[in-house]
Order: structure tokens, then C-alpha cells, then sequence
């Protein structure tokens, strides 16, 4: 681990994340459904489907559609929030299909669609990374037929220290350098397969080295197996009850 000065301002080890909380079968309408948070950042998902997709050129004759739809709640963030998709949903949204879509066996569904509808209650950094984790619980929850679970949880380099499941104070991390301030914080989202530990999503916003970033990627899969687990027990708490 890189030795380092700094301190987080949460106090947490730089290999910590903040406290973790999973909840399966929240809605009762939906097929499926899941709750997952990162101290303050809490999202939930609901899944629809297999279902006929409609109409019908959107259809594909060969697997299910998977499509997915994450979005922030107005009241989510300090400054109200405008309500309604903006660039940075889509792209999450996307993101977020291709984190999920290697453990799906769509080829089972053709002329179908799966929904998945992600929300953010509460917005305190790596939001998509707990979006993703509530929408493979709530994939399992559906009774859909997947490989493993999808594992998500962010890394970054604050200064010259790869931590863990970065906060908002330390996304926004700024040093000054000759009299000006600069951003000096690197976020990493990354996704794993809960069994074959393989990367399903990566990606960087900031600058760090390649020797930097294996470190960041190593922190990261070690804390996503520990996140594994709570996913697990709470998909087996839904059944037992």
C-alpha cells in the first residue's frame, strides 16, 4: 500500500469503505428489487422482465434487450437536482448495462427486454458503483438466470494515496500550487464478477500512473469481495424469510 500522509477525513484506513447496508425484495411490484448503500450514497432498483418488447423493430430476434435506466432524485444532492435525465445519467446508464450484461444469459429471451430502473436516494460520491450493486441483487431477485454477481465499489488516488470507496469531500480533494487550486483527486469506479473476479466496468477520471492504478485495482477487488458477502446474505435473508 502507498505510504502517505494523508488522512481521510472520515478517518477511515485507505483500504476501508464506508459503512455498507444491502436490502433485497423492497418493492412488491416489481419482479425484482434491491437496496444497496455506501455510507451516504443510497440507491435502489427494480427489475421488469423478461417481458415483450415493444414495438416490435425494437426487438432482437437472437437475445433479450437489456436496458437500464439510472437517475438521481432531485432532493438527492445538496442543491436541488433538476429533475429528468441528464448526460451524466446516460452515460451511467450505459455504463451500467455493460457492467451487468456479461453475467446474463439474454441469449434465453429472444424478443424480450429486461428493465432495470436505478435510483439515487441520496448522492455522497461513487453513486453508480451503488446503483450497480442494488441492480444485480435485484437481477437475482427476479429469479433470472445469471453466472455470478456483479461487484462494484470505486478506488482513486487523493494526493499520493490509493484509497478505497471515496467520499465527496475527497472526489472534490484540492491541493494548491503556486497560489492556484487544483483538483488532485483520481476516481476509479470499477465492477468485478463475484466468481471469476474478471473487470466488467473500469473507469478513470483523473491522472495516475500505471503502477498506481494496478495498486487501485487490487484495493478495489479486495473490498469487492467483502461487498460480495453482504449481497449475498441479504439475497439469502429475502429467501429464509
Amino acid at each position: 500500500m502507498t505510504k502517505s500522509t494523508y488522512k481521510r477525513p472520515d478517518g477511515r484506513e485507505y483500504d476501508e469503505t464506508r459503512k455498507v447496508e444491502a436490502e433485497v425484495g423492497i418493492i412488491k411490484n416489481a419482479d425484482g428489487s434491491a437496496m444497496f448503500s455506501f455510507g451516504g450514497s443510497k440507491a435502489i432498483a427494480a427489475v421488469y422482465g423478461p417481458r415483450q418488447l415493444h414495438p416490435q423493430h425494437m426487438q432482437d430476434p437472437e437475445q433479450c434487450v437489456l436496458r437500464c435506466i439510472y437517475d438521481m432524485l432531485p432532493f438527492s444532492v445538496p442543491e436541488r437536482k433538476r429533475p429528468g435525465p441528464a448526460r451524466r445519467s446516460v452515460e451511467i446508464s450505459y455504463m451500467t448495462k455493460k457492467a451487468l450484461e456479461p453475467v446474463l444469459h439474454l441469449k434465453s429471451f429472444p424478443n424480450t427486454v429486461i428493465d432495470v430502473y436505478i435510483m439515487i436516494l441520496q448522492a455522497d460520491a461513487s453513486t453508480r458503483c451503488a446503483g450497480i450493486n442494488a441492480a444485480s441483487m435485484a437481477l437475482a431477485n427476479a429469479g433470472l438466470s445469471m453466472n455470478e454477481l456483479v461487484t462494484s465499489v470505486s478506488t482513486g488516488k487523493i494526493g499520493d494515496a490509493i484509497v478505497v470507496d471515496l467520499c465527496k469531500e475527497e472526489e472534490d480533494y484540492k491541493i494548491k500550487k503556486d497560489g492556484i487550486e487544483i483538483k488532485a483527486a483520481t476516481d476509479i469506479p470499477l465492477a468485478f464478477l463475484s466468481r471469476s473476479g474478471k473487470i466488467s466496468l473500469i473507469q478513470l477520471d483523473g491522472n495516475i500512473k500505471p503502477e498506481e492504478l494496478k495498486e487501485a485495482i487490487a484495493l478495489g477487488k479486495k473490498a469487492a469481495e467483502k461487498i460480495t458477502q453482504v449481497q449475498i446474505q441479504a439475497l439469502k435473508k429475502v429467501n429464509e424469510d
